[in-house]
């Protein structure tokens, strides 16, 4: 390897350059930074204790490690702890580091411009000035490292907070308000940039694997993954396009949305959903999709009465209790076909598959075990919600459309 110019540089050469760039590191200090603040006048710099810019303190000590590693031979090393400090704050503000980058270039581009002109003045070769700009450039990228990594460490927190504050926010949304908690409401979500919609609804979601990615379900939908079973609060769900975004967001995954319900009602959109959950669980519903539990208003109303519709079915269709089960089955399923279809026997049996004559037995038993009950308003529409009921089940074969 060839060996570096800096080290054939006589000490004396050496000493003469670190003592003036030491010297003159204050007052450079101040140049770099007084055409920072020309150049960037929108820069907000902090101060320490003693009112003196924290920039300066940096810019001051990054060009004295430079010049005092740089002579002792060693690489240059950049002081971590400080310009992490710089990158912490852009995260913590929620900036980007391009302009503290430009800075960065900017100091180095002075700093060099003076070291050259210091070169001259200790008599330092132009291969060994070489080599220091080279330094110049490795330190200014050492600089931004270390202030990436403040960045990033910031921005993790940033992202931390925000997901508490979203926590807390969607806690508020799901609780049940007996009182006007608006005002609280805007002060939570104002807290993490969140508008306010006149109207929201609850998804709850079913894990497809414990280490599921979470859905990209796009902007201002309020996403919380830490729990058994994820929800998610959509702002003005019937806005144009929602349900088709949500819908590609969660591709693979099951789970139910509660319908539209004013803001301060989130718990009551929780409910319908947590229910249609629960159904999907037991089979009663399809896994696979998100389902929107207005469109499920028929199982979400009957399915979940299970104990009710029990207790009615015993009393509607006792009539066929004598039959065999293939009889009864038959019979509820031709009596469910019956309310169901305008006209007689032959819309019932299509309805059905069978052959009209088989319809107009099966209706002559029906008539025949209920009597004239069978033709009360009441009777038939609670009739019409067992039967329903026990369709959606699978106890009862399903229609034919």
């Amino acid at each position: 390897m060839t060996r570096p110019a800096w080290q054939d540089v006589p000490r004396s050469n050496l000493d003469r350059f670190e003592e003036i760039a030491r010297s003159e590191a204050p007052e450079l200090a101040h140049t770099i930074l007084f055409q920072i603040r020309r150049e960037y006048p929108y820069l907000h710099l902090v101060e320490d204790e003693s009112g003196e810019p924290l920039a300066l303190v940096g810019i001051r000590r990054a060009i004295e490690g430079f010049v005092s590693n740089l002579t002792a031979g060693a690489h240059p090393r950049v002081p971590p702890e400080m310009f992490q400090e710089f990158g912490r704050g852009e995260g913590l503000e929620g900036r980007s580091l391009d302009a503290l980058q430009a800075i960065y270039r900017l100091g180095v581009r002075l700093t060099w411009r003076r070291l050259a002109e210091i070169g001259q003045q200790a008599d330092i070769p132009a291969p060994a000035m070489y080599e220091l700009a080279e330094s110049g450039f490795e330190y200014l990228d050492g600089l931004v490292e270390q202030s990436v990594r403040g960045y990033a460490e910031a921005a993790a927190r940033r992202a931390s907070e925000r997901l508490r504050l979203q926590r807390q926010l969607i806690e508020l949304l799901l609780m049940e308000h007996r009182g006007d908690v608006s005002m609280t409401l805007a002060e939570r979500a104002a807290r993490i940039g969140w508008e306010l919609p006149e109207t929201i609804a609850v998804g709850v979601l079913m894990r497809p694997a414990r280490e599921a990615v979470a859905p990209a379900v796009g902007e201002g939908v309020l996403l919380e993954m830490e729990s058994e079973q994820p929800r998610m609060v959509i702002p003005d769900p019937e806005t144009a396009g929602r349900a088709e975004t949500l819908r590609r967001a969660t591709a693979g995954w099951s789970g139910a949305i509660g319908p539209p319900v004013p803001l301060a009602a989130g718990a009551t959109s929780l409910r319908w959903a947590e229910t249609a959950v629960q159904l999907v669980k037991k089979g009663l519903l399809p896994q696979g999709e998100v389902l929107y539990c207005t469109e499920r208003t028929e199982e979400l109303l009957l399915l979940p009465a299970e104990d009710l519709i029990d207790a009615a079915a015993r009393r509607c269709l006792a009539p066929l209790d004598g039959l065999s089960a293939t009889q009864s089955r038959r019979l509820a399923e031709t009596l469910l076909a019956w309310i169901e279809t305008p006209g007689g026997a032959p819309e019932v049996a299509a309805r059905l598959g069978v052959h009209p004559q088989t319809a107009r037995y099966r209706l002559r038993q029906i008539r025949e075990l209920w009597g004239d009950a069978i033709d009360e308003a009441d009777q038939r529409f609670e009739m019409l919600l067992v039967l329903r009921a026990l369709r959606l089940r699978g106890d009862l074969a399903p229609a034919q459309d």
